[in-house]
């Protein structure tokens, strides 16, 4: 394949690439969530809802909105955004943590993972060179494995680095829809076999993610079109969709980021859920919802000095370098 520039991120309408990355991502979504694996054990149960409220607890003066989700509409599904939206960090980073561990590769490139990882926290909103640096290194990494090999260690890596940071209150939203009846997928440039244990584990029912090419289940080193990131996730919703036969404008998506803004604007009931600086004033100008579940020392993005993040990438750092000992 020619050089890596399918991989660099650039401001633009969905191409051809794009529509495969979706058209791709929609079709594996689909197919894995066909399967029906049972919830594992462990995984949350559905809150009880109320059964009706009293009138006397609704201001008089105030009307009630409408119910949402709304109970039994099956032409509706919610979509939800996984970096920073329902988990702290990159799932991409965690899964490096863990490949290390396994010795998929070397010290170096675990320090760099690290750096990126500590990067992204800091920041809170995700940076194309950043991204395309660990997409590159992922696929590297993977080339020449097996599907199902990669299947097994991602559930091992999800209890180790994952499950435990997974934002409640996100996860309450993408509950309510369950309650509600309607089906709920993550959409991520995370890859789709990883994104897919993440969903299963949640009790959600499917992911979209970038699908790496396998040929007899084994990876090839190469993407099926281009990372599922911006342009491309509205296409792999709009795509899923219309296999499923859904009304867009009944749905609802959540992200943290801008750079969804084109999936967001898909949907009738958009969310911005712990955004980023340019999605709050985006929401705010065109009256979509907003939910902040981080604390407010993690919700601040501006103003931090340069020495906080040099302390974040030496932690990061360190703490590859601890574990590297531990191992020995």
């Amino acid at each position: 394949m020619a050089a890596l520039g399918w991989l660099t991120h650039r401001r633009r309408s969905a191409t051809a690439r794009s529509v495969l990355a979706g058209e791709a991502s929609a079709e594996a979504a689909r197919k894995s969530a066909q399967e029906e694996a049972p919830p594992l054990p462990g995984a949350p149960e559905a809150a009880p809802r109320e059964s009706a409220r009293k009138p006397a607890e609704k201001p008089a003066e105030k009307p009630a909105e409408p119910e949402f989700p709304v109970r039994g509409d099956d032409l509706a599904a919610a979509f939800f955004d996984l970096d920073n939206t329902v988990m702290q960090g990159a799932a991409i980073f965690h899964f490096g943590r863990g490949l290390y561990k396994r010795e998929f590769f070397r010290r170096r490139e675990l320090a760099r993972f690290a750096w990126q990882q500590a990067w992204f926290r800091l920041a809170g909103v995700e940076d194309p060179e950043h991204m395309q640096d660990a997409r590159d290194s992922a696929l590297s990494i993977v080339k020449g494995h097996k599907v199902c090999e990669l299947m097994a260690i991602g559930e091992e890596i999800y209890d180790e680095y994952m499950a435990e940071r997974i934002w409640p209150g996100t996860r309450a939203l993408a509950q309510a829809h369950l309650d509600a009846g309607q089906k709920v997928w993550l959409v991520t440039a995370a890859p789709v076999e990883t994104a897919t244990i993440i969903a299963r584990r949640l009790g959600l029912t499917g992911a979209l993610g970038t699908v790496a090419e396998s040929v007899d289940g084994v990876y090839t080193g190469r993407l099926v079109g281009e990372p599922l990131h911006g342009p491309a996730k509205a296409e792999a919703v709009r795509a899923l969709a219309a296999a499923e036969g859904l009304d867009l404008e009944r749905c609802a998506a959540y992200s943290d980021s801008h750079n969804d803004i084109p999936m967001l604007s898909l949907v009738g009931h958009p969310y911005a859920i712990n955004p980023d600086t340019k999605l709050r004033k985006h929401a705010q100008a065109h009256d979509w919802r907003l939910r902040d579940y981080r604390t407010g020392r993690k919700a601040v993005k501006v103003g931090v000095p340069a020495a906080a993040g040099v302390g974040a990438i030496a932690g990061g750092a360190a703490a590859a370098i601890a574990l590297h000992r531990r191992r020995k």
